[in-house]
């Protein structure tokens, strides 16, 4: 059996000092909706709690599905690296990109620099999306739909190039009888596609789903708990979502803060697959396991 932990929108706070020079487009937008809002909705003492109970667990391999950063500052990525060793080692740690880890030009091939093995596995034409990572039965693939936007914008994207490797790994990984896990930080079923923050390629992403299959999809970027499916190769694949790792229990929009635990076996010529959701509830300080359910 091997054991998967997914945890996601890390949102490092409280922010670094930020200067002057620093506020200019994107990020100015950016730091006054920190500011204003999101300081007090997002916080460390949440997100401590959480992933120390989440070690607790002793999980095989942890997946990140991004959004580690606020601004993607140069001292937001260089923390956010250092927070992922206190994570993980890179060994048993995948990270997957989220929008806020792109927020502006240069910003994602700085965390690529800065974050290392995190970033990194086996890959196709010596592209750094996706990536593999294998833990026994599981392939852990992680694609990134992270680019940066305009102001006020939160989209993803996944286009052509990355497209085709992904349907030729998983073409070769489920010939070889892998369970596929597929991250990707923006969800890429319809029903959560905005002009605003949704992934702008959803549908070639689908494609791709339903042509080579794959056993589950891991996202993040909504800050809410949810399970949806989009068709696979000989069945329908669960599309699940987890709430913002260090979303406060005060929010007004987010799920307060969770993450996920997979236990995946083989069962024969199929899989067993359970999932248990542990995270705060709106009203009590304790973490509790809020549901368990079998995927497969």
């Amino acid at each position: 059996m091997t054991t998967l932990a997914h945890i996601s929108d890390i949102h490092l706070s409280p922010m670094p000092e930020v200067s002057l020079g620093n506020l200019v487009g994107k990020r100015l937008t950016g730091y006054l909706n920190w500011k204003l809002k999101r300081h007090g909705e997002l916080n460390s003492e949440t997100l401590t709690r959480l992933v120390a109970h989440m070690q607790e667990q002793k999980a095989d391999f942890t997946a990140v599905t991004g959004d580690l950063t606020n601004l993607a500052l140069p001292a937001e990525v260089r923390r956010a690296g250092e927070w992922l060793q206190n994570l993980g080692d890179s060994e048993h740690t995948a990270v997957c990109p989220g929008n806020h880890d792109a927020y502006v030009p240069g910003a994602l091939e700085m965390a690529c620099d800065m974050w290392g093995g995190y970033l990194k596995g086996e890959t196709l034409e010596g592209e750094t999306f996706p990536f593999v990572r294998r833990v026994g039965d599981v392939a852990i693939i992680s694609c990134s739909s992270a680019v940066p936007t305009a102001p006020f914008f939160a989209i993803g994207r996944f286009e052509e190039k990355q497209a085709a490797r992904l349907d030729r790994m998983l073409k070769l990984l489920g010939d070889a009888g892998y369970f596929r896990v597929v991250l990707i930080h923006h969800p890429p079923n319809a029903e959560l596609q905005h002009p605003s923050f949704g992934l702008k390629g959803h549908r070639l992403f689908r494609k791709v789903i339903a042509s080579r299959g794959a056993e589950m999809i891991l996202h993040g970027h909504t800050h809410r708990s949810s399970i949806h499916h989009i068709p696979g190769l000989d069945h329908e694949v669960p599309v699940i979502g987890v709430a913002a790792a260090s979303a406060a229990q005060g929010g007004t929009l987010d799920d307060p803060a969770r993450y996920n635990l997979f236990r995946i076996e083989k069962n024969g010529n199929g899989w067993s697959c359970t999932m248990r959701e542990y995270g705060f509830q709106r009203i009590g300080s304790d973490i509790v396991m809020r549901m368990q359910m079998r995927i497969y």
